[in-house]
């Protein structure tokens, strides 16, 4: 493998994730720069066809030709984008009755349009060269965004044309706002013509995710994020191509969200105003899925529920032993069926989220009442917590939910979880094996790689961890959804999220949208691409730290984006 990335010039183009390309010239080399997951970007040389990578969310800036390839040279022809650059969608089967593309579209001319003035002639060239818009047919009518959607889409531009459009292609809408994100890594500004370029067509690119789930966990309980802040999230999630937005909305800090049914939950908010209601919560699910975003709503349930009880006690073992909740309550169980009950109405993807991790049982046999009822039941204390979880999973499953839970529970009593369970690794190795053997689904976020609280992981590490490492049989891989990298909150807020989630979160995103024999082998060739990702998620106002240092790092010094 060659390093095609030379972090000197900033001319050329790298795509982040990589995508996988093929090129109409005879003779060309060429990285691409794209609003993909992190994936990264190879070369295609004239005698040499080696991986093009998807590359995620990095600008569209440098290439260098492949070292010691005779005979190569560049697509020459530039195109240049029309003030007047415009959809089509003639011939297209999909409605667009609410937006979703039209929006899309939108967002696309702002993230080119935002960085610079365009205020050149474009007058002065030739007409055959002016890229008039982009024609977009998708196949199918249906916008629904459910899990598993095909997320493909083939994005080809011509090298001139009477008129010349970019085409793109896509089987949902959704495969379309993909390609729409990485057509914008294509565009480039010419600081000397003032115009918005397109250079070295014509392009081909067929472009799919390896995995149907890529997913950010953000935690609004132990501190709060605003609703701006999390639309944010969701933007810069989009320019990655992640897809699932993992919402850990309570833990026992703080309950900030409303829930209908029982109102008096959200008294466990730290403050009047630091509080959702429901209306944001669909306002949050409805701005991710116009973005092709799915939301997975976590309560996290029998531990990490301290926050349940300021607004009803009796949730509490006793007051002086507060978590987990009472198992021996029914009330406890009526909650937790009015809660997903309130969920169903707006969390609308397939899965919710029911915790079950680091549940200290303690609480249950030292307190009279329930110790009584244990004894009653005959259970020990583990015997409770598989039956508080077997409980919770049954009323999930009434609600219609398939239900995630965090790798405690399979450690302790994996062959009685329901059939639709996924279990939620984070803990160590060994683990994702052992679930898809059983013949679970799993999502892989293991905490010594993808979580992003762990400033001292480096994006490398980010990189390199492979979700279905050891994992050789394919009906076993199929079980393996994908991954997650998880934001926890403990010490994030409004003002440090996003350099903290960025942009480590990338390199974790290439691997879960890049087919795996185009990764890199060796994280160091991907140092370029993803430097000039991080640049252009500055550049779209998304505050990406420096790759340089561990995470949340600010620059040591005075000094270009690119070499930081």
């Amino acid at each position: 493998m060659y390093n095609c990335i030379s972090p000197g010039n900033v001319n050329n183009f790298v795509f982040f994730p990589s995508p996988s390309l093929s090129l109409s010239h005879t003779h060309v080399v060429i990285v691409i720069a794209i609003n993909l997951h992190y994936p990264i970007g190879h070369c295609f040389c004239s005698s040499c066809v080696q991986e093009v990578k998807t590359i995620t969310s990095l600008q569209i800036s440098e290439f260098k030709l492949c070292d010691g390839e005779a005979g190569v040279s560049y697509g020459h022809q530039v195109l240049y984008m029309s003030k007047d650059f415009g959809l089509r969608t003639e011939g297209s089967k999909y409605p667009d009755a609410s937006g979703i593309l039209k929006d899309g579209f939108s967002r696309l001319l702002y993230v080119i349009q935002a960085p610079h003035v365009a205020d050149g002639t474009i007058s002065h060239f030739q007409q055959s060269l002016v890229l008039q818009g982009i024609h977009v047919l998708i196949s199918s009518p249906n916008e629904k965004l459910e899990y598993g959607i095909d997320e493909s889409y083939k994005l080809s531009i011509a090298s001139s044309g009477a008129p010349v459009y970019a085409h793109l292609e896509a089987q949902t809408v959704y495969g379309a706002l993909h390609g729409l994100q990485t057509f914008s890594q294509l565009c480039h500004f010419n600081f000397t013509t003032r115009v918005i370029e397109v250079r070295q067509a014509p392009w081909e690119i067929s472009d799919q995710p390896r995995f149907p789930y890529r997913g950010l966990l953000i935690d609004t309980s132990r501190h709060y994020q605003p609703l701006p802040v999390i639309k944010k999230v969701v933007d810069s999630m989009a320019y990655a191509k992640l897809n699932v937005l993992h919402w850990h909305i309570v833990d026992s800090q703080s309950f900030p969200l409303e829930i209908p049914s029982y109102p008096k939950l959200w008294n466990g908010a730290y403050s009047i105003s630091e509080r959702y209601t429901m209306a944001d919560a669909a306002e949050v699910v409805s701005y991710a899925q116009r973005q092709g975003i799915n939301v997975l709503a976590e309560i996290d349930v029998p531990g990490h529920a301290l926050s349940w009880g300021p607004g009803y006690p009796t949730l509490w073992p006793s007051k002086d032993c507060q978590q987990p909740l009472d198992v021996s309550n029914e009330f406890t169980f009526q909650v937790i069926d009015g809660i997903l009950s309130d969920f169903s109405k707006v969390f609308k993807f397939k899965f919710v989220h029911l915790g079950g991790d680091e549940v200290n049982t303690s609480c249950w046999e030292t307190t009279p009442h329930v110790r009584n009822w244990l004894q009653k039941h005959s259970m020990n204390a583990s015997e409770a917590y598989a039956y508080f979880v077997l409980r919770a999973q049954k009323i999930a499953l009434s609600h219609g939910y398939e239900i995630v839970n965090w790798e405690e529970t399979f450690n302790n009593f994996g062959n009685k979880l329901s059939r639709k369970t996924v279990v939620h690794n984070w803990l160590g190795s060994g683990v994702v094996e052992r679930v898809v053997a059983a013949g679970l689904r799993c999502i892989v976020s293991n905490q010594d790689k993808w979580y992003l609280d762990h400033l001292d992981t480096t994006w490398p590490d980010f990189y390199s961890n492979e979700p279905l490492a050891n994992i050789t049989n394919p009906k076993q891989q199929e079980l393996v959804l994908g991954g997650e990298v998880c934001m926890w909150g403990e010490h994030i807020d409004g003002s440090d999220i996003e350099q903290t989630i960025w942009p480590r979160a990338a390199a974790a995103a290439e691997r879960l949208w890049t087919p795996y024999e185009k990764l890199a082998k060796d994280p160091k060739q991907v140092t370029g691409r993803l430097a000039r990702f991080r640049c252009l998620l500055n550049q779209r106002g998304v505050a990406a730290a420096p790759l340089a240092l561990p995470g949340r790092g600010a620059p040591l010094e005075p000094g270009s984006c690119y070499m930081q």
